[in-house]
């Protein structure tokens, strides 16, 4: 049974969002502040949480680093009337799976809850061994020859994309609107250029993540 956690101190949109996600046989819990989900995840399992950054007890973003870290494969939807880029981008780098900012269609929401959920069911990728490279994406830990290496969810999802299309190019804008699931209207020019460059670096991949000039970037096939 899949069982949704809301967390959201507004208590009428609070009980909107409960009857809203509640439809067959899913469950949904809810609270209004850290504490209390911090409790109710600690006896509870949950396939998706739903967490608004302002809180009365403290900041979404920093519970979102503390459940990610104990639970990485755990769907986490921000929720926000925080609309900057920074804000934005903020929380996506820190984990989060998906960001909507305030006030939102509650058809939206429920099909982005929807996708996250189908998304956490499904099959997990095996873990990608080649070229010295160790890249378990189901557990979340990477590394370069014995070292490990620790990335950014933007940078995981980067990977990611370049793995599984290894040996073809990825065209920038397809990057762009894959890597940042709120749409490219927000990202900086150059923020897919920086994220490449961190990655490379971070596993030491420069000759293996190449950079198409005018088109995009690929994973290069070397020993299979």
């Amino acid at each position: 049974m899949e069982r949704i956690l809301i967390v959201e101190d507004d208590n009428g949109l609070n009980h909107g969002l409960c009857r809203a996600l509640g439809e067959g046989e899913r469950e949904i819990l809810s609270c209004f502040n850290l504490r209390t989900a911090r409790e109710m995840l600690a006896k509870e399992t949950v396939s998706l949480l739903l967490l608004d950054v302002n809180l009365p007890d403290g900041n979404g973003v920093d519970f979102l680093r503390e459940v990610k870290d104990a639970s990485p494969e755990l769907p986490v939807i921000l929720l926000t009337a925080n609309d900057t880029d920074l804000d934005i981008v903020d929380g996506l780098e820190q984990g989060a799976d998906d960001y909507i900012t305030k006030p939102f269609s509650l058809s939206v929401l429920r099909a982005r809850v929807n996708t996250q959920l189908r998304k956490a069911s499904g099959p997990k990728a095996p873990a990608f061994r080649m070229d010295g490279f160790l890249f378990d994406f189901p557990n979340l830990r990477f590394f370069a020859g014995d070292q490990e290496v620790f990335l950014s969810k933007t940078e995981q999802k980067l990977l990611r994309l370049l793995i599984e299309n290894r040996g073809n190019v990825m065209p920038r804008e397809i990057l762009v609107d894959r890597i940042w699931t709120d749409g490219a209207d927000f990202v900086e020019e150059n923020a897919l250029s920086v994220t490449v460059k961190r990655l490379r670096d971070k596993l030491g991949a420069q000759s293996f993540i190449k950079t198409v000039y005018g088109i995009g970037y690929m994973w290069v096939k070397k020993d299979e």
